[in-house]
């Protein structure tokens, strides 16, 4: 009976928000999963939930999306130091897509112990009222217009999140490459697509060659960020490049960051994803302010804009 109370209050708080309330009286204590072992009680409850939320998900008969969030509960577990969320999501038969939206998790290494997940019983997308990541950014784009779903409130830390919750819905093919396996955010926050990958007349020469990156405007002095954890493997100045900073990180990738005014790290420096590492500029061979950004696995050049998802025109929000 406790459970079924607790459940009523948590639904009760997602369809029925009290933002004029202070963060204390909205806060709400979720269930909390101690164990994902078929023998902890709290687990075998939640993966009932999971249950019947997939029932109405896939069966025959139609279920309206206010039906569907109807089972929705959201239950608490405390990350271990041995957790992968592939492995949470297998144990708990939720997508790994659907633990990453609702937690708000860009790339998969965000996840550390001690950090306290949600997990919800229905499988599907949480999309954010306002979104602050790449990967939140992309899904935002991509569905938050014309998607079914329902907005709820999910209390957290003292405060109250809105999500478009899209019911069933799952990461695209681009999304979880993003997600997963390459791990790279945006160079820059605000940038114009001028010139993509591939073969094109160089704006300088006038000559026809191989552009091996992307050129992506942005005012003189806009701070240019890691797109991934790594080394700084290489910097300078060069002739076509003008000066630049080559990174390198896991699985044989390196990133390169070309025409930049200024170098703001040092030679085999440590860096993270996102920390500053050099400014916009236009030198060496450039007709104004852009980054020239590369992306190359085992020497071969990538094309950035599959990898990021940029396309011509794009603000990079």
């Amino acid at each position: 009976m406790k459970n079924y109370l607790l459940k009523f209050a948590i639904l009760f708080t997602l369809f029925f928000p009290a933002p004029n309330l202070p963060a204390a009286e909205t806060s709400l204590s979720l269930p909390l999963i101690p164990r994902l072992d078929s023998r902890d009680l709290m687990f075998k409850q939640y993966l009932a939930d999971v249950e019947i939320s997939r029932r109405l998900l896939y069966s025959t008969r139609q279920n309206t999306t206010e039906q569907i969030v109807s089972s929705l509960t959201i239950y608490t577990y405390i990350i271990q130091a041995d957790d992968e969320l592939l492995g949470i999501s297998a144990r708990c038969s939720i997508p790994y897509g659907t633990l990453a939206s609702l937690n708000r998790f860009s790339h998969m290494e965000e996840m550390t112990a001690g950090y306290v997940l949600l997990i919800p019983s229905v499988p599907g997308l949480f999309i954010p009222e306002t979104p602050d990541t790449d990967l939140e950014r992309l899904l935002y784009s991509s569905r938050a217009a014309g998607e079914e779903g329902i907005t709820i409130s999910i209390p957290r830390g003292g405060k109250t999140e809105r999500f478009l919750f899209i019911p069933g819905e799952d990461l695209s093919p681009t999304e979880r490459v993003f997600f997963l396996n390459r791990g790279f955010r945006f160079p820059l926050e605000h940038f114009q697509v001028t010139s993509l990958y591939g073969p094109r007349n160089n704006p300088i020469t006038g000559l026809y060659s191989m552009h091996g990156g992307v050129d992506l405007a942005a005012p003189l002095g806009t701070e240019v960020y890691a797109v991934k954890s790594g080394t700084v493997a290489g910097l300078g100045e060069d002739p076509v490049l003008g000066k630049y900073v080559i990174m390198s990180h896991d699985n044989d990738w390196v990133s390169i960051y070309g025409h930049l005014s200024t170098i703001n790290t040092a030679l085999h420096a440590e860096l993270q994803s996102g920390n500053l590492i050099a400014r916009v500029g236009s030198t060496g061979q450039s007709t104004g302010p852009h980054l020239h950004f590369e992306l190359r696995q085992n020497g071969q050049s990538q094309d950035p804009a599959r990898l990021l998802r940029l396309f011509r025109g794009n603000s990079g929000q």
